[in-house]
């Protein structure tokens, strides 16, 4: 698919979205997908030229710029972002998507993405193509590809997120049992939650090389097209290789702090509120609190805990996924699972933080959050780590090495469950730390891979629950 963004201080009304739909001229023919939620312009013969979106209210500033690049030329908050999606089929929907998205901006003012593919012209539609691109019956969904198997979707932009569309088309090939792989040139990043979504099976990240060779962007396997999917290529002797263009270059200088952890409320009552414990991690380790959180990408709504409280009591008791970013001066991204439990509500938190070669990660303050976690969020447990990744946090089709334990935390019930006695006694070189009910161990520095080995003795210490006697 190829995105046009049309960026606009005012809402774009039916008579707006009309009057950028005119770009393809009588041919083309209007409808309404997803309950309304999008529409599309398509041929005479049904197929799908181009998507537009239903607009969104950004009220968080920073995020044009963290998905789009700098000089985006975004107005300032609160602002529409609307998506227009050209199909990769058919030669005339690029320029029609530039058209809808440009004809928008005249109307409402703003700003195009790419500001090059922003037009005024009236693009003539064929009555019918010979075109690839598939749509799922059920949702009128998109896809460049569609096999007994696999979902296939090009995309071309310089960061991928997780945004409205691609979670709809995960949800919809989930529920029919199929994987989603998304193919992308070799200079194209994921952000974090799409890297997410995308690292367990049986969905992929494809790359494309030079060469016509495709690669698994997270581990570098290469891959070939066989009976409908992208698997890995084996060799006479049946074993796989790493692409070259995967290993090569220098590993960047930029770190990440990555705090992931666990509440449990076990007092459910009306008044419970979610989202406090984010908001301390958050706090303790920046300074601030989250700027602003939401269910995709761009992440569109200021702070609250009350309102993601309410969704989540919405949709209880299936599980929330939810998002956060921080304020543009300091990179963070936070993804937060609420799920309801024998035990209560839990809260599932990773908490990602980016720091440049001349930045000092704030590792002192990871005991104090913990403490804080532990005496007044109802803490479970939390891993502390820290790896070499590009500050903005984006991800990119390269190696990246894996992160390295700083800390580990067991929360006041497990330790019970397990024994004071017996928390405090691993058979490691560590020295726990008492906080409160909790025990902490710090693990090192982040510099030695062995810490991995450390912890893994530790895991398996703390499930050895003695025999009562």
């Amino acid at each position: 698919m190829k995105d046009v963004i049309a960026l606009t201080p005012k809402m774009p009304d039916s008579w707006a979205v009309v009057a950028g739909l005119y770009a393809g001229g009588p041919e083309a023919e209007a409808a309404g997908v997803n309950d309304g939620a999008v529409v599309q312009l398509r041929t005479a013969d049904g197929r799908p030229l181009v998507s537009v979106e239903a607009p969104m209210l950004v009220h968080v500033v920073g995020e044009a710029e963290r998905l789009l690049g700098d000089g985006v030329g975004a107005p300032p908050v609160p602002y529409w972002w609307t998506e227009v999606r050209a199909s990769t089929a058919v030669p005339e929907a690029a320029p029609l998507a530039g058209s809808v998205a440009g004809r928008l901006s005249m109307l409402l003012g703003g700003a195009v993405w790419p500001a090059e593919a922003a037009s005024l012209d009236v693009v003539p539609v064929p009555s019918a193509t010979g075109a690839t691109e598939v749509t799922t019956a059920e949702t009128g969904l998109a896809v460049d590809v569609l096999t007994g198997s696999t979902a296939v979707v090009l995309v071309d932009r310089p960061v991928v997120p997780l945004n409205a569309w691609m979670s709809e088309i995960l949800r919809t090939v989930a529920a029919a049992g199929l994987a989603l792989q998304v193919v992308t040139p070799p200079h194209v990043r994921l952000t974090l939650p799409l890297r997410t979504a995308l690292a367990g099976a049986p969905n992929r990240w494809v790359v494309q090389d030079s060469g016509n060779l495709y690669y698994d962007g997270l581990s570098g396997a290469e891959l070939r097209w066989q009976d409908g999917t992208f698997t890995p290529a084996r060799t006479d002797a049946g074993e796989g290789r790493v692409a070259e263009g995967y290993s090569g270059g220098a590993p960047t200088t930029d770190r990440q702090l990555i705090v992931s952890f666990r509440v449990l409320h076990e007092n459910v009552t009306d008044d419970l509120v979610l989202g406090g414990a984010l908001r301390t991690a958050w706090t303790a380790l920046t300074g601030t609190g989250p700027a602003g959180w939401g269910t995709a990408e761009p992440i569109n709504l200021p702070w609250s805990t009350a309102q993601l409280t309410a969704l989540a009591r919405e949709r209880s008791p299936e599980p929330t996924h939810l998002l956060a970013v921080g304020h543009p001066a300091r990179p963070a991204l936070a993804a937060l699972r609420v799920s309801r439990t024998e035990g209560g509500v839990a809260e599932d938190v990773t908490l990602t933080l980016g720091y440049g070669p001349d930045e000092t990660p704030p590792l002192d303050a990871v005991e104090p959050l913990a403490r804080t976690l532990a005496t007044e969020h109802g803490l479970t447990s939390m891993l502390a780590s820290l790896r070499r990744g590009r500050r903005d946090l984006t991800v990119p089709p390269r190696f990246e090495a894996p992160p390295i334990p700083l800390s580990f935390t067991l929360g006041g019930a497990d330790v019970r469950a397990v024994g004071l006695d017996h928390a405090l006694r691993p058979p490691l070189d560590l020295s726990p730390v008492r906080l409160g009910t909790a025990v902490h161990y710090p693990l090192g520095d982040g510099t030695d891979a062995q810490a991995w080995t450390v912890l893994q003795r530790l895991s398996a210490h703390l499930k050895a629950v003695p025999a009562a006697g």
